[in-house]
């Protein structure tokens, strides 16, 4: 899969998958949504602007991907607002089957009135990427967007899309990977120990990377990878999210008081200048199930 480029902001791909309440927007997710045990008490769902160029790129090359044909049966996991099970329900048709697995009640209820808002098939179960409510070789095609991160065993996330894949089924999992962010300009010490704090932070922030070894270890074949380097803009400055890791860093003690406002004033600047630079990366793995 290609790079392809977008200026979301960086907090936009921030340890809280992607589901919000607004019908609008596709998914923002409660840290705590797939796995309380690994709860991240990071980011909270209002710094998710979930209509980003770089997601809805992403999210129609995995639709491309997977190339849905009338009559399959297809399941996204994680759904959130139900966004891309109601793009399933148009490619499947009438003789097909769209599902989306969401543990929010309140998420599954707005995806059903916005099913239902559209005259579309689709529906929505109550489940969790652990336990996918389903018998084995149910689905031709699976999605798992931003959900990787939160769990504390992922491998048994990518167990259970292998189980209920049938032979020869496709899956897209898309997930950011914390280790690859970018914060510019500021004092490199300083910058490390902010970095390290959001990914000490993060249940699974590795998760972009690890993607193709997971599901090559739950019996599946991996098709393609791809890449996409979100940018933040910079007229957003330091961002919010820079701001709380910055804050978190402070008050474990990795950095100084007077580092953290330093780091915050540079950025600031460069936002001012054009000098600055703010990103993490998100992957996406195209695997199938062998016949």
């Amino acid at each position: 899969m290609p790079d392809t480029s977008a200026t979301p902001t960086v907090e936009d791909m921030a340890p809280t998958h992607s589901s919000s309440a607004d019908n609008s927007s596709p998914s923002g997710l409660r840290p705590d949504r797939f796995d309380r045990a690994g709860r991240d008490q990071l980011i909270d769902v209002h710094d998710l602007q979930a209509a980003l160029p770089g997601i809805r790129g992403l999210r129609r090359w995995a639709h491309d991907a997977l190339a849905v044909a009338p009559g399959e049966s297809a399941v996204d996991i994680g759904s959130g607002t139900g966004s891309e099970v109601l793009v399933f329900a148009d490619a499947v048709g009438p003789t097909g089957d769209a599902v989306g697995v969401e543990p929010d009640p309140n998420l599954l209820a707005g995806a059903e009135h916005r099913a239902a808002q559209h005259d579309s098939p689709a529906r929505f179960v109550p489940g969790d990427a652990y336990g996918l409510p389903f018998g084995g070789e149910t689905f031709d095609v699976a999605l798992c967007e931003r959900v990787f991160q939160h769990l504390t065993a992922p491998e048994r996330a990518a167990r259970e899309i292998a189980r209920v894949l049938k032979p020869g089924g496709r899956v897209v999992v898309m997930d950011s990977d914390w280790g690859t962010a970018i914060v510019h300009p500021g004092d490199r010490r300083v910058v490390r120990e902010v970095i390290e704090t959001l990914i000490t932070n993060t249940t699974n922030p590795f998760s972009g990377r690890r993607l193709p070894g997971l599901l090559t270890r739950a019996g599946l074949v991996v098709d393609d990878i791809g890449s996409h380097a979100l940018v933040q803009d910079a007229s957003a400055g330091a961002g919010a999210l820079v701001a709380r890791i910055a804050g978190m860093a402070e008050a474990r003690g990795a950095i100084t008081a007077a580092q953290r406002r330093e780091l915050l004033a540079e950025l600031e600047a460069g936002a001012r200048t054009g000098d600055i630079h703010l990103s993490v990366t998100m992957f996406a793995v195209l695997a199938h199930k062998p016949r």
